[in-house]
């Protein structure tokens, strides 16, 4: 088996350096010196907090993810599952191929154990026992990871398996993208209802359980290296099969940032250290070049011209001038930037409205882009209420008019 894989590692090393593969920084198409060399063949350091790609190389190019893909299994299973639920290991569950926890079919496991074999050993047999515990069968369950999927944004994703295993079926081959990849794990650490236990899972050291008759007793260790590798590393998970090669998805917080890292196709063996050299220089750059800049601006916003609008002390002049205002102005609002991008600012506001209008009304918007991507829209509304002038009311202002003299 090491022989057939050492063959294989040679193959792809060759055919790889034949056709080499450039990323581009966010902002222009200069590749950052430090990041020119990287192993692997899809890359991305995104931003957690916005979901912006600072970096990509090939990010949107379908490729199978391994193991990685138990981030997703994981997550579905946190948010779904009963508190302290048991489930039976069917023979298909025990007749998964290694990396396994080696469950026997009618086995019965607690679903909260067997997430940290799941994460930390990265059992395949675990996450189908799983996978039919949430959904009641694997086809079930991919369905339900590639409608999360649909719903993240991840339009190159398609889900097989619950543990990576290369495979297909009617619906496509498992695979996803870099971008995709980095996305999911954006969702599982900020975005999902159950992000703090998905951490606790995926940075525990070691954990011990029992099947839940007692008789068999299980141990299992955290192998994502990263972990201790930089400060303020926060989650992770490996993956590697014949058709994916090495895998790797990480996420570090440091100083209020927060960075994620996708790898696919990150070489072949004996070459399981380049997702390792690739992660740091990525997370390294991220660090060393992106900084939260406030990019707020107070706007003078011109006044909205109601048409046939009452406005007080010109009863009956001509349109009613009504002022606007930037509803939930947030005046913190910060980007994560790097030196020399510029964050630009345009305002498109109805000039004409007709009366009558009430206060509050929605009469354009702010929006803050980056190379041509909108990071955060504003709505401008009407900041006073303007009535109609119609014969009724001209009438009325009339009689009062001659009463009063």
């Amino acid at each position: 088996m090491k022989k057939k894989y050492w063959i294989l590692g040679m193959i792809m090393t060759i055919v790889f350096s034949a056709f080499p593969s450039t990323g581009t920084a966010a902002g222009d198409g200069d590749i950052p010196e430090e990041l020119s060399q990287l192993y692997a063949r899809s890359a991305v350091l995104m931003d957690a907090d916005s979901g912006r790609v600072l970096f990509g190389k090939d990010e949107d190019v379908v490729r199978p993810m391994a193991s990685t893909t138990k981030i997703m299994t994981c997550i579905l299973a946190l948010e779904n599952m009963q508190e302290d639920q048991v489930t039976a290991a069917s023979d298909h569950a025990a007749s998964q191929p290694k990396v396994r926890l080696g469950v026997k079919g009618k086995e019965e496991f607690r679903i909260k154990d067997l997430l940290y074999s799941l994460m930390l050993e990265s059992h395949n047999d675990s996450a189908v026992v799983i996978a039919e515990g949430i959904a009641g069968s694997v086809e079930a369950f991919a369905g339900m990871m590639n409608e999360k999927a649909a719903e993240l944004g991840c339009s190159d994703t398609y889900f097989v398996t619950p543990n990576g295993l290369d495979g297909y079926d009617e619906g496509g081959t498992h695979s996803t993208t870099a971008r995709d990849l980095a996305a999911i794990m954006k969702y599982c650490i900020k975005d999902s209802p159950k992000k703090e236990q998905f951490l606790e899972v995926t940075r525990t050291k070691d954990y011990s359980f029992t099947n839940v008759k007692g008789d068999r007793s299980f141990s299992c260790s955290n192998h994502n290296a990263f972990l201790t590798m930089m400060d303020g590393a926060l989650s992770g998970k490996t993956g590697f099969t014949a058709d994916a090669g090495y895998c790797y998805v990480g996420a570090l917080e440091r100083d209020g940032r927060t960075f994620i890292v996708a790898l696919l196709a990150c070489g072949w063996p004996n070459n399981k250290g380049y997702k390792w050299k690739d992660t740091r220089k990525l997370m390294e750059y991220g660090v060393a070049n992106y900084e939260y800049q406030t990019v707020w601006q107070d706007m003078k916003l011109k006044d909205v011209n109601a048409e046939r609008g009452i406005e007080k002390g010109n009863e009956f002049g001509g349109d009613a001038k009504i002022p606007v205002k930037i509803a939930d102005a947030d005046k913190e609002f910060k980007v994560l930037l790097r030196e020399g991008e510029k964050v630009d600012i345009t305002c498109d506001v109805k000039k004409k409205l007709a009366a009558p209008v009430e206060e509050g009304t929605k009469v354009g918007t702010v929006t803050y882009t980056l190379d041509g991507e909108v990071l955060r829209q504003f709505s401008v509304v009407t900041a006073q209420s303007a009535e109609r002038k119609d014969a009724g009311w001209c009438a009325e202002i009339l009689l009062k008019k001659l009463l009063m003299q």
